[in-house]
């Protein structure tokens, strides 16, 4: 059985991603409709070696596909999310406009893919925010096996989470340090090459971003309701993927030697845990990768049953793109889907 789909957002850098991780993991297409905006209409982009001409949004029939990949912002899936599900696509929505809707399953598929069972007639699936996905990937065996009680999060995110104008900027500001021209902020709120800023997305009523508020309620929405999280989100001059350094405290005792032997046997998960030098993950060596990357996981003598545990993943991939091509997946694998 083979789908139309298309991808709304096709020449950003998810979108991109997910046009190549759709070619890459041989998904059942029929048709791939690839859609931009109207300054890359009619310009082509790869599929693998074919060419794909490149759509306008407001010429796309809904009604003759069955998924729909939306990963062009919240405005963009506010106005068509729900009239392509009305004509029974299956919308995958890569912003954060459908995420706390609580007829909207949020879904990140190695950690709660049984929540697609409960897909409405509404038919659009929410993609998590990056950083909470990768941490949710690790965090899920580990409350199977022990029960998580509190989690503290700081995350060292790269520039990629904010676009590709984000990126540029990371590359042009270190160009101009080398050759000492002045350097222009415009899509940060300061200096981002050989700097780190603590704050992503806006600030809210109690201080904290709302980038850390949504770790916060998509964590509780995805995993367990019952966990409290605090986070800080702080952006680096990386250039592609996220990193986070994890305390957890857990309501039964659990060593790390468990620890590592539960997440070793768990999807999406690579333990890459040596205690030498470079015996660890870095943002660098997940590029790319589908993988979920955990190291430098031992005890926290400061709490009692507390581990602390480093986690780093592509975020354009796992943290977006990839989510979205398993969560269709998770979708035809469940008999979600039904062709007329």
């Amino acid at each position: 059985m083979e789908f139309n789909v298309a991808v709304i957002g096709a020449t950003g850098a998810v979108g991109r991603e997910i046009i190549n991780i759709l070619y890459e993991r041989k998904f059942p297409i029929k048709n791939i409709f690839p859609i931009a905006s109207d300054k890359s209409v009619g310009k082509e982009i790869y599929f693998g070696d074919s060419k794909l001409k490149l759509g306008k949004l407001e010429n796309l029939d809904f009604s003759d596909l069955d998924f729909a990949l939306f990963s062009a912002g919240s405005e963009i899936s506010k106005q068509y999310a729900s009239s392509a599900a009305k004509k029974n696509c299956i919308v995958i929505d890569n912003s954060s406009a459908w995420r706390m809707n609580p007829e909207v399953p949020l879904i990140v598929p190695e950690v709660n893919a049984s929540a697609l069972e409960l897909l409405s007639d509404k038919k659009i699936i929410a993609n998590p925010n990056c950083s909470t996905a990768q941490l949710v990937v690790a965090l899920k065996p580990l409350h199977d096996e022990a029960n998580i009680k509190r989690v503290v999060v700081s995350t060292y995110q790269s520039t990629s989470g904010a676009g590709q104008k984000a990126m540029d900027e990371l590359f042009n500001q270190t160009k101009s340090i080398f050759v000492n021209d002045p350097i222009k902020i415009e899509n940060f709120t300061k200096q981002i090459a050989f700097n780190v800023i603590p704050h992503i997305d806006v600030f809210l009523d109690d201080k904290s971003t709302k980038e850390e508020w949504k770790m916060v309620v998509e964590t509780k929405k995805i995993l367990d309701p019952k966990i409290k999280l605090t986070a800080t989100c702080v952006r680096v001059p990386t250039f592609v993927g996220h990193a986070e350094s994890v305390n957890i405290e857990f309501n039964k005792s659990i060593s790390a030697e468990k620890a590592i032997e539960i997440l070793r046997e768990s999807p999406g998960i690579m333990v890459i845990d040596k205690d030498e030098d470079g015996g660890y993950s870095t943002p660098i060596d997940c590029v790319g990768d589908y993988a979920t990357f955990v190291s430098r996981i031992r005890e926290d003598s400061s709490i009692e049953n507390g581990l602390n545990i480093w986690i780093v993943s592509d975020n354009l991939r796992k943290g977006a793109a990839l989510n979205a091509v398993q969560i269709a997946e998770s979708v035809i694998n469940r008999g979600l889907i039904k062709k007329v």
